[in-house]
């Protein structure tokens, strides 16, 4: 298999990581199917990439089982192969838990924890046809430390982080290797919105790099583990969160006491 004939499927890949994900992947030979919900936005998106020989783009809802088993169909159809799959596509409701409703719940778990299943499901069949590849599932680093008003949201990452080692256990006898990728804080379209300076401040000083993460650099880790460089790695969540997860508590205190 040479470099130009891999093909990967992104979710969630009209704008952000996913996005950066799949720029990333042209630009080292890839051809790459889009696939978001949002489908203007990925209109747009595809043609920014100015590739329409090695992209394609696949409105679809990743909760939607009929919807993804298309998609993948109509990837493998256009492509003729699928190397990798980028578990990218999610959702977030940030309120307290006594205020999340039952409805709120389950359509977040729905889009984050579901619709990984159901894409590696659809696109697993495909990938063994042509001697496996490889699964990036995108979980978050709320699913490794718990924080307030992510519930529905720290608790589908979580249990994302699980399905990764299970998809791993289970798909290797066909050639294809699940790994996942922990995003710390990154400066996202969403965070620049949602994050009020106070609370940039606070990420600041407990994470040991003193920044936010980049698109571009979680794109580098996904593509890495998509890719033959990472050709003995499965079962394993990685964390691109500039050391967040290993700081622990006290660290910004410990560090200006340091300094």
């Amino acid at each position: 298999m040479t470099q130009d004939a891999r093909t990967a499927l992104v979710t969630g890949a009209a704008r952000g990581i996913g996005f950066a994900t799949a720029a990333l992947m042209l630009a080292e030979g890839w051809r790459v199917a889009l696939l978001d919900i949002d489908r203007e936005g990925l209109d747009r998106a595809v043609a920014s990439l100015e590739a329409p020989d090695r992209t394609l783009a696949l409105p679809c809802d990743v909760s939607d089982e009929a919807g993804v088993s298309a998609a993948v169909a109509e990837a493998a159809e256009r492509f003729g192969r699928l190397d990798a799959l980028v578990n990218n596509a999610g959702i977030a409701v940030f309120k307290p838990l006594l205020d999340t409703t039952p409805d709120e719940w389950a359509r977040v778990l729905a889009v984050n924890l579901t619709g990984p299943f159901l894409c590696s499901r659809a696109a697993a069949p495909v990938m063994a046809r042509t001697g496996g590849g490889a699964i990036v599932n995108i979980t978050s680093i709320s699913g490794l430390r718990a924080s307030t008003l992510r519930v529905a949201y720290g608790t589908s990452k979580a249990a994302l982080a699980h399905l990764t080692k299970q998809q791993a256990v289970e798909l290797a006898g066909l050639g294809i290797r699940v790994n996942a990728v922990a995003p710390g804080p990154v400066d996202t379209a969403m965070a620049k919105a949602v994050h009020s300076p106070a609370i940039r401040a606070d990420y600041h000083d407990t994470i040991p790099l003193n920044r936010y993460g980049l698109e571009e650099e979680l794109a580098q880790a996904i593509v890495f583990l998509a890719g033959p460089r990472a050709s003995y790695i499965s079962g394993q969540i990685l964390a691109v969160d500039g050391g967040f997860d290993a700081a622990g508590i006290g660290l910004p205190t410990l560090r200006r006491e340091a300094e």
